[in-house]
């Protein structure tokens, strides 16, 4: 049996683009391939799981040795089991810059393309076949895009990504304004988790010259609610950073509708990296970046220490 994988801290692509390729694998391919999570889904993907009525992905933890493996929406070592090279890792999705460190046992297919979503270069993989996809594989693509997309806000948006979400909501007969309205208020409820929790809900591992960092994202319609708990979250992050092997943990708060990030400062460093960062002085425990919504293609590039 294939197990079809995202990365830790599973978002919406992450955890719908496993289900769609292992339809597809088991369906099509007539290769036996089960989806499974590296952790809890965010709100927004319980959310599409009930929505479309698909069963809940077993979460695990680790990988057999031999385990055959698919890798969907992360090629990065740091975001997968430890055990990720002892498994047999026999095809590659994804749509974030090369990490390296993946070993494999044979040459295999490898698919990164320059698009905002996995699900987006699935549609394009799978072709024809996706007439034979029943409405929760198209239900989870659209949903997969247009998280991915914030509703084709994000500045990783192609004119691809937003004309194969039409096409899809068309099939579906779903309203894109109306349906996304529904998919973020579903992600901004964030009201049951415990602080660490959110901290590591939506975030990446990342090493900037020798600082290791967890870079968090919180996207939301009412950042508000958000901000009230700014001293919780500060306070939980040392904690964090220290049981994660991080020097910092760095928080952006994306509000969806005004289009805009806000970083908090919980310390000198953190306000250092801020002001050489994104080039503006900081002064007290956050700072509003305009126009920054996108992790991958705005935050992760931009930092420096």
């Amino acid at each position: 049996m294939i197990s079809v994988t995202g990365h830790k801290s599973p978002d919406t692509d992450s955890t719908g683009s496993p289900i769609i390729w292992a339809w597809y694998l088991t369906d099509v391919r007539k290769q036996a391939a089960r989806p499974v999570l590296l952790g809890e889904p965010n709100t927004e993907a319980k959310w599409m799981l009930e929505r479309w009525k698909i069963d809940m992905p077993e979460i695990v933890t680790d990988l057999g040795e031999g385990d055959q493996v698919v890798i969907v929406d992360t090629n990065n070592p740091a975001e997968l089991p430890a055990s990720i090279n002892a498994a047999e890792v026999i095809e590659i999705i994804d749509h974030h810059m090369l990490a390296g460190g993946i070993k494999t046992r044979a040459p295999i297919n490898i698919t990164i393309r320059p698009l905002a979503c996995t699900a987006t270069i699935m549609h394009d993989l799978i072709g024809d076949d996706l007439s034979r996809a029943p409405q929760y594989v198209k239900g989870a693509m659209l949903t997969c895009i247009l998280s991915d997309t914030l509703e084709f806000r994000s500045p990783t948006t192609t004119a691809h990504d937003k004309a194969v979400a039409e096409k899809l909501a068309a099939d579906l007969g779903v309203e894109i304004s109306d349906y996304a309205a529904e998919m973020f208020k579903a992600k901004s409820d964030v009201s049951r988790f415990a602080e660490a929790e959110l901290l590591r809900m939506d975030s990446k591992e990342y090493d900037l010259d020798g600082t290791m960092l967890r870079v968090s994202v919180l996207e939301t319609t009412a950042p508000l609610t958000v901000m009230e708990r700014k001293d919780a979250l500060m306070k939980a992050m040392p904690q964090v950073a220290h049981d994660d092997g991080a020097q910092e943990v760095l928080l952006f708060i994306v509000d969806i509708l005004r289009e805009e990030a806000t970083l908090l400062v919980p310390n000198e460093r953190v306000r250092a990296i801020a002001e050489a960062s994104f080039g503006v002085p900081v002064s007290g425990d956050y700072v509003v970046l305009p126009g920054i919504m996108s992790r991958k293609k705005q935050i992760i590039p931009a930092l420096k220490v």
